[in-house]
Formats: structure tokens, C-alpha cells, sequence
């Protein structure tokens, strides 16, 4: 076997590795710690944790004297003085995904990757961590563990310059080896970025909340006219069968919402599965445009659909490319009936990035939509008019179950809209 000594020659005492471990060890025994952390805060695989530090470990037998430097540099015997940062140990710490900062026995910042920096921009080597990490929980949780030598966590929230979430694993670690005392000659933080999660569950209990409440409301109305009818009602004919049909009308509600929820939760489940069956959007919005003519007839709407070409190719699900449209076709002609017209047309162009996509705009002329409002119309349960809303039947899913269908085709869903001049919702979607 053929070895290099520390300059990167070829030499014969394959020992001369085992003195670099030797070396080493240290820094490999650091890099375990904050991988194991990592991969226990499910921030790393375990795949992705032992790739790491095989990749480190190879640096460590073929590099060029660099852990001789680490354990010269981190095994000083003035353990009390802040140490300076070793370049193999700022490369590790720099490549971990997660932010993390290391610091002395004192407390004081031996290294940090550029994450670390953007959480705490006042991090600044040599200098107490106290100074940049201005949160008491930290701040008392790195003095615990550097008092006990026991790992400490500890989570914490900030709300400026935006509401985050953190989760922050400290680790001290005694590289000296020195086991008669139990202050640790350093000690790794790590913070996981825990608000996708919190707000994740924040939306999951604002949805299971509005669903409630919009479920509630037709419930509350059946419960109200059965009683009704068992009571002061019994022999009233009349009021029966007035109250048979807004019974009906509730008990159709609560099932379109249901039903729209259902639907929402299956797109959901398999966003990240495009669609690629071949369907024909031309065919598509004939087909519900014909089925919603009785919905127009009723509120003396014409549809005009207006198609450059006979066939318009896309790879999609055409069951929800159909929802889709039912649901655009079917807004335009409730919330723009005062312009008695709702124009579809269907063309090919090409994209910004040159590949060809159909575009579909659904055109009303009714009263518009305020600015204020555009942001948000895609939110699930989110009304302009509340009341408009329900005497419409409608449930608050439906521009939600568009946009979400759309992202799960790749397409883009565009809106243009000025009071007292109707709207445009416009689709996009690659061929």
C-alpha cells in the first residue's frame, strides 16, 4: 500500500495515517456530534450524515497536514483562551444545511457557517455569543450546558423582521478528553428552522376551523326547521313544504362542500404528480360550457367561446382540468351576470421561455373585483360577499381547488380585474 506523507508525496510508513486520526480526532468527533444532532432533528438523512463525514474523513487522511494544525490549534494547553478557528473546521461547519456556531469554554464564538450569521448578523469571532444571540433562552441554555457538560434544547420564536420558529440543540463537546472536570472544551449550537411546520399548523387549524364553521351554519339550519316541523309547524302545509326546500337547499350545500373539500385534500395528496394523459381543453370547455347553458339561460348570460385552433393539446387529468373550468365558467356567471356576456377564448402561444402553452381567459363584464381583494381570492373560504356567497351556493373552495389543480399541471393562474369593468381570470398551461 502506498501512503503520502503530509506534503502529498508518496511514502512508506502507512502509519503516518493512523498519526493523522490520531490527530484528528477532535475534529471527527465534532463533525459526529453535530451530525448526529442534525440527523436526530431530522435536518439529514442517515445516508446524508455518514456521506458527510466519510467526505471529511478522506479529507483528513489525504490532506496536507491540516488536522495537525486543528489539534495544535484546538489542544492548546491554554484551554481557557479563546480559540482561533481551524480552516478544516470553518469548511465542515460551513457545509452543514443547518445554521450552526461554535463556541469555547467561555462562551465565546470559535466558528459559524454564513446560516448562523443570517439568524445572528452581530456574530463575530473571539467575541461572547451573548452580544448577537439577544435571546435569554439561548443565552441560559449555552450556560447550563457549558456548566453541566450535558447537552441542552431548548426552542424559541422571533417576530421581527418576520415571525420564525427555531428549534436549537447544544452540544458540548469535550475534544480534550479531559474527563475530571465537566466543563466541555466546546460546545456546538445548531437551530432548525421549524416555521414551515408552525405554520403548516397554523393553516391546518385555520382550515379545520373554517370548515367547521361553514359545516356549523347549514347544520344549524336543518336542526333549526326539523324542529319546526315537529313542533309549531306539524300541520302547517305550507310552511313544510317551504322549509322542505331550504332544508334541500342546505343539505345540497353541505354536500357540494364536502364534496370540495374531499377534492381539495386528493389534489393535495398528490401535488407533486403531474398529470400527463393527453387532453383536449378546446373539446373540455364546450363540454361545460354546454352543461352550465341552462345556469346562463336562467340568468340571460350568453357564453361566446372563441378558439384559434380546433384541438388544444395538454398532458393533464381531464376530470380536474373540467373542475377547473366548471368552477371559472361558473363565477363568471354568477358574479358577472350584470354584463349579461361571458367571453372564453382558447389560443397556443408561446411562453416567456419559448415553449408553446394553451391560454384559456374566462371574461366577465359584470361589476369587478376591488384590488384589495385580488391577493387573496384563491384562499380557501375567503369571500369578497359573504352573503353573496352562500345565496350562490357557493362554498369558498372554488377558486382554491382552481389554483391548486393549475399548480399540479405546472400552469399558472393569472387575474386582472378593475371595478365597474368586470374580470379576467386567464390559464396557462404548458403543451
Amino acid at each position: 500500500m502506498t501512503a503520502f506523507d503530509e506534503h502529498g508525496k508518496a511514502g512508506k510508513d502507512p502509519g503516518q495515517w493512523k498519526s493523522r486520526l490520531v490527530a484528528a480526532r477532535p475534529v471527527l468527533i465534532t463533525l459526529a456530534l453535530v451530525l448526529a444532532a442534525l440527523f436526530a432533528t431530522g435536518a439529514l438523512s442517515l445516508f446524508q450524515a455518514l456521506g458527510a463525514y466519510a467526505v471529511v474523513l478522506a479529507v483528513v487522511l489525504v490532506g496536507r497536514g491540516s488536522t495537525v494544525a486543528t489539534r495544535e490549534v484546538l489542544l492548546s494547553p491554554e484551554r481557557n483562551r479563546t480559540r482561533t478557528s481551524d480552516p478544516l473546521v470553518d469548511a465542515v461547519v460551513a457545509g452543514l444545511p443547518d445554521p450552526v456556531i461554535v463556541l469555547d469554554r467561555n462562551s465565546r464564538v470559535v466558528a459559524f457557517n454564513a446560516k448562523a450569521s443570517a439568524i445572528a448578523p452581530a456574530l463575530n469571532r473571539g467575541e461572547p455569543a451573548s452580544l448577537a444571540l439577544r435571546v435569554p433562552e439561548v443565552v441560559e441554555a449555552i450556560r447550563t450546558a457549558s456548566a453541566s457538560g450535558k447537552p441542552r434544547h431548548v426552542e424559541f420564536s422571533e417576530r421581527v423582521p418576520v415571525e420564525r420558529w427555531f428549534d436549537v440543540h447544544i452540544i458540548p463537546v469535550d475534544i480534550a478528553g479531559d474527563v475530571r472536570t465537566a466543563q466541555a472544551s466546546l460546545m456546538l449550537i445548531t437551530f432548525h428552522d421549524l416555521t414551515p411546520l408552525r405554520r403548516v399548523e397554523e393553516m391546518r387549524a385555520d382550515f379545520v376551523a373554517n370548515a367547521s364553521h361553514e359545516l356549523r351554519t347549514p347544520l344549524a339550519a336543518l336542526s333549526g326547521f326539523i324542529d319546526t316541523l315537529q313542533g309549531p309547524a306539524r300541520d302547517d302545509v305550507a310552511a313544510r313544504e317551504r322549509f322542505m326546500g331550504i332544508m334541500k337547499e342546505q343539505a345540497s350545500r353541505m354536500a357540494r362542500l364536502i364534496d370540495d373539500l374531499l377534492s381539495l385534500s386528493r389534489i393535495e395528496l398528490n401535488a407533486h404528480v403531474r398529470p400527463q394523459a393527453p387532453v383536449d381543453l378546446v373539446a373540455v370547455v364546450r363540454q361545460v360550457a354546454d352543461a352550465l347553458q341552462v345556469m346562463a339561460a336562467d340568468r340571460h348570460v350568453t357564453i361566446a367561446i372563441q378558439a384559434s385552433v380546433d384541438r388544444l393539446i395538454v398532458p393533464g387529468d381531464r376530470d380536474e382540468l373540467t373542475r377547473v373550468f366548471e368552477n371559472l365558467i361558473e363565477n363568471a356567471l354568477k358574479y358577472g351576470a350584470a354584463g349579461k356576456r361571458v367571453d372564453i377564448t382558447l389560443d397556443r402561444r408561446e411562453s416567456a421561455d419559448g415553449r408553446d402553452e394553451a391560454v384559456i381567459v374566462v371574461r366577465d363584464y359584470g361589476q369587478g373585483i376591488a384590488v384589495e381583494h385580488l391577493p387573496r381570492l384563491t384562499e380557501r373560504f375567503y369571500r369578497i360577499d359573504v352573503g353573496q356567497s352562500r345565496a350562490e351556493g357557493g362554498t369558498g373552495l372554488g377558486l382554491a381547488l382552481v389554483k391548486h389543480i393549475i399548480n399540479r399541471h405546472r400552469g399558472r393562474l393569472t387575474l386582472e380585474s378593475t371595478l365597474g369593468s368586470g374580470a379576467a381570470f386567464t390559464v396557462r398551461l404548458h403543451i
